[in-house]
């Protein structure tokens, strides 16, 4: 079946799986390079509106796979730059998520450590079964927590103090606490986690694709917004561009028939 597997998950929806459950789904060279080739197949999908990324088996993603990474990947440039190499083929992976114009749903279900964790925090909205669980695995293997965006996604997720906390010890969160300090928006039975995934993709299907898809890139760039009024500019010309879709136009013709 493969590493990671792309289905369908309901009308306009997909969902990427990552399918290593006897490693808790932890990434491997080969796991990385699968999920940018699914990522391009979805990103050039007009018919696919919302993507859901979760984990077969026990584990949504442990993060490295310990057993390659005291590995150096095979190279002939010198350790050194094949290692930047396999680093950066890693962190790709989060900003290939962010990139993509459909929204991201993570459904966490068991572990996110590590990679896991910076999987996690690349999508864009996080729910989490019961049996979820979190944590900055960086640290307990002798390196820094700031890999793979953790460090810049992390603390405008849960806040500073709660963030440099969980990235200096490394602890384990549960989904309850996950749910408190705001890392995910809900925490549901393990039984209902993708239905809810897929009730949730439904609800942002519902809604325009040119207006959710300005949603999500006007966030994220706002997130990096430099001042209030910066931010308000972007938005202005982004409900500009939005107004000349007709969507809204169609969306107002459409509840004032409902009503009548």
């Amino acid at each position: 079946m493969g590493d990671v597997q792309l289905e369908d998950a309901g009308k306009s929806v997909k969902l990427l799986r990552l399918n290593r459950p006897a490693k808790l789904n932890a990434l491997a060279d080969a796991t990385v390079r699968d999920i940018g080739v699914l990522l391009d197949e979805v990103a050039a999908s007009k018919a696919t509106r919302v993507l859901i990324v979760s984990g077969a088996g026990r584990g949504f993603c442990a993060g490295l796979d310990l057993a390659v990474a005291t590995d150096a990947p095979g190279s002939d440039e010198g350790e050194a730059d094949a290692w930047m190499r396999r680093q950066e083929l890693y962190a790709g992976v989060v900003t290939r998520l962010r990139a993509l114009p459909q929204p991201v749903i993570a459904a966490v279900n068991g572990v996110a450590a590590g990679a896991g964790l910076s999987l996690a925090l690349a999508c864009d909205v996080r729910i989490a079964a019961r049996s979820a669980r979190f944590n900055c695995a960086f640290i307990r293997i002798g390196l820094s927590s700031c890999d793979l965006g953790v460090s810049y996604l992390l603390p405008r997720c849960i806040g500073t103090a709660r963030a440099f906390e969980l990235m200096l010890t490394g602890r384990m969160i549960d989904a309850d606490e996950a749910g408190r300090i705001g890392l995910v928006s809900e925490v549901v039975d393990d039984a209902r986690l993708l239905a809810r995934a897929v009730e949730l993709a439904s609800m942002i299907v519902a809604n325009s694709a040119f207006g959710v898809w300005m949603t999500k890139r006007g966030m994220w760039a706002n997130l990096e917004a430099g001042s209030l009024q910066a931010a308000l500019e972007l938005e202005n010309r982004t409900q500009m561009l939005a107004r000349t879709t007709g969507d809204m136009d169609r969306a107002v013709r459409a509840r004032f028939a409902d009503k009548g």
